[in-house]
């Protein structure tokens, strides 16, 4: 008989919100793969995620997203299995311009080259009707895109400034692949402000002391709705907060400027 175990491959699950959604795929029987680029940290993570899981034990991969060789040796590892969800979790913020081996701006490339590169190389082995969930930030409101210099090279680097445009991306990505990839779900969601190992030293400083921050479970609440939730109930390409459709910021919402990005970023990463 076929194996009708569906299976989750998370970026970024070392910690925070991925951790805690490998944990609640695998406590409801998922297959889970966990993707860090720590190899210490993805040990530890398997061993708690293997811990709750009540089905196949988990998987792990390594995979440093500052390398986009290394996002490729990620898919061909994971070349010939079924996956039902991918979650583009994985990201960073970095307190000073820093240019990847690829020649691109880290954080545009490990928020938004990397997993658009990783989707596109998984797409043939994406289920039918299988999701694409990727972890936006509220943020984006704060960052714009252009096509012409995703690397945003010019003028002053601001680390915040750089994150909310990948972070936008984030979003205009998951709308454009609902367009280019109609078979396929794709959704963008804002998680909350999370306490986790997140962000530059400050931002960790303030995730570690902040009240009224939410806990990397109920900031995965998203994920893994979206990542079960009956599909007659989501809205393809949309973006979501607190589980609820919402209108990103209106030049995210641009059909024509997200082709753009796509094809660009398409060029980014060939």
């Amino acid at each position: 008989m076929e194996d009708l175990t569906r299976h989750a491959v998370i970026t970024g699950a070392t910690s925070g919100i991925g951790q805690a959604a490998a944990v609640a795929l695998a406590r409801r029987g998922w297959q889970v793969t966990v993707v860090g680029r720590d190899p210490g940290r993805l040990d530890a993570t398997l061993g708690v995620v293997r811990a709750a899981a009540t089905g196949p034990a988990p998987a792990g991969l390594l995979a440093d997203f500052a390398e986009l060789a290394q996002v490729r040796e990620l898919a061909a590892k994971l070349s010939g299995q079924r996956i039902d969800v991918l979650a583009n979790n994985a990201g960073l913020v970095v307190g000073k311009r820093t240019t990847t081996v690829d020649g691109h701006e880290l954080t545009v490339q490990t928020n938004h080259l990397a997993p658009f590169l990783l989707s596109s190389l998984l797409r043939e082995q994406l289920a039918p009707g299988a999701r694409i969930v990727n972890t936006a930030s509220m943020a984006h409101a704060m960052g714009s895109v252009d096509p012409d210099n995703l690397d945003r090279r010019g003028g002053l680097y601001s680390s915040w400034l750089a994150y909310g445009a990948s972070k936008r991306a984030n979003i205009m990505f998951a709308a454009e692949a609902a367009r280019r990839w109609p078979e396929l779900l794709s959704f963008s969601f804002h998680p909350g402000v999370v306490r986790t190992r997140f962000g530059t030293p400050l931002a960790r400083l303030f995730y570690k002391i902040g009240p009224g921050l939410a806990t990397p479970e109920q900031g995965a609440d998203q994920l893994v709705w979206l990542a079960t939730e009956d599909p007659a109930r989501l809205e393809n390409g949309a973006y979501y907060v607190l589980r609820k459709v919402t209108a990103p910021h209106p030049a995210a919402r641009d059909p024509k400027l997200a082709a753009r990005l796509w094809d660009a970023t398409e060029a980014a990463v060939a």
